[in-house]
């Protein structure tokens, strides 16, 4: 070797890949632990119980004994359709009324509001505040025969259009459709709102601006670019509002009469005043069901997945 050759670099040994170790593979494992046990214990096991009861024949004082009777289920639902169809209409219109009331709001909070963002946020969350019992009362002193609504709804001949499709009777709205209607939409329009701002408020203003350079109209640029990217947002939102309103009783119960009642009326009563259990979890599994195809449905109709 010359003397001006340099020496040739000491090759360095790669460091030894350490492979994680049995015990920390399990570590996700045992930090979902609790949230599985919970939804075992609390989602799994009564589904099951339902369900075994559902197909159960017997009485209270003789006792209920499984005997696959799924007779249960045709009966229940063609004794019960009716209700299965009001609940269904009431919730579809009190989600579009959310929908229609909350995605302007949503949008200004989301776009317009500024300093106030965080104030409107609060208003929004508000009733949460209080008993959802006690948010459903109000609204028969607001509703009240006499009072202040009825009577501007009746100057502005509101209640004869009503009245004509059937929404209320003559110059009473309490203990009609439009009553339970209304608590519906007022009970469940937060859940509305949030998922719109939150998908609203995603979305980067440049783009609009963009929209602006290329001479597109408000309209246009709200129609291309807003609301296909709030489809998140609105596609959660409608469903957190369809979903417990189609099982909602609370409203038909306080503010609407026996001619409004939903199938979450019937299966109160057939658990607590009937004591029918197995028609009762049947009636519950036909509605889960029926739910559970319009939602996906929906879903695949809506063309997103990317929920909110």
């Amino acid at each position: 070797m010359s003397a001006t050759q340099a020496p040739a670099p000491a090759v360095q040994a790669e460091p030894p890949v350490h492979k994680p170790s049995v015990r920390r593979k399990l570590v996700p494992y045992w930090l979902l632990l609790p949230g599985i046990v919970w939804l075992v214990v609390f989602f799994v096991l009564p589904m099951v119980y339902q369900a075994s009861t559902s197909v159960q024949t017997g009485s209270l004082e003789e006792g209920f004994k499984v005997t696959w009777h799924f007779q249960t289920y045709w009966d229940a639902f063609t004794e019960y359709y009716p209700q299965f169809l009001r609940s269904l209409l009431y919730a579809g219109t009190a989600t579009v009324l959310c929908l229609i009331l909350g995605y302007p709001l949503a949008y200004l909070i989301a776009f317009k509001a500024g300093r106030w963002r965080n104030v409107l946020l609060i208003l929004v969350i508000a009733p949460f505040f209080t008993s959802f019992l006690i948010r459903t009362l109000a609204w028969k002193t607001i509703l009240a025969d006499g009072g202040p609504v009825v009577g501007a709804l009746n100057s502005l001949h509101v209640l004869d259009v009503t009245s004509w499709l059937g929404m209320t009777e003559g110059d009473r709205v309490l203990a009609t459709p439009m009553a339970v209607v209304c608590g519906l939409t007022y009970n469940f329009l937060p859940f509305m709102i949030l998922p719109l701002y939150t998908s609203l408020e995603r979305i980067d203003t440049r783009l609009h601006e963009a929209a602006g350079d290329l001479y597109a109209r408000p309209a246009t640029t709200f129609r291309k670019v807003t609301f296909p990217l709030s489809m998140p947002g609105v596609v959660s939102g409608t469903l957190l509002t369809f979903i417990p309103a189609s099982g909602d009783y609370v409203n038909a119960e306080l503010l609407g009469s026996t001619d409004t009642r939903m199938i979450g009326n019937v299966i109160q009563s057939q658990y607590l005043r009937i004591l029918d259990y197995p028609t009762a979890a049947a009636l519950s599994f036909i509605l889960m069901a029926i739910v559970l195809i319009m939602v996906t449905v929906y879903i695949r109709r809506a063309g997103t997945e990317d929920l909110v």
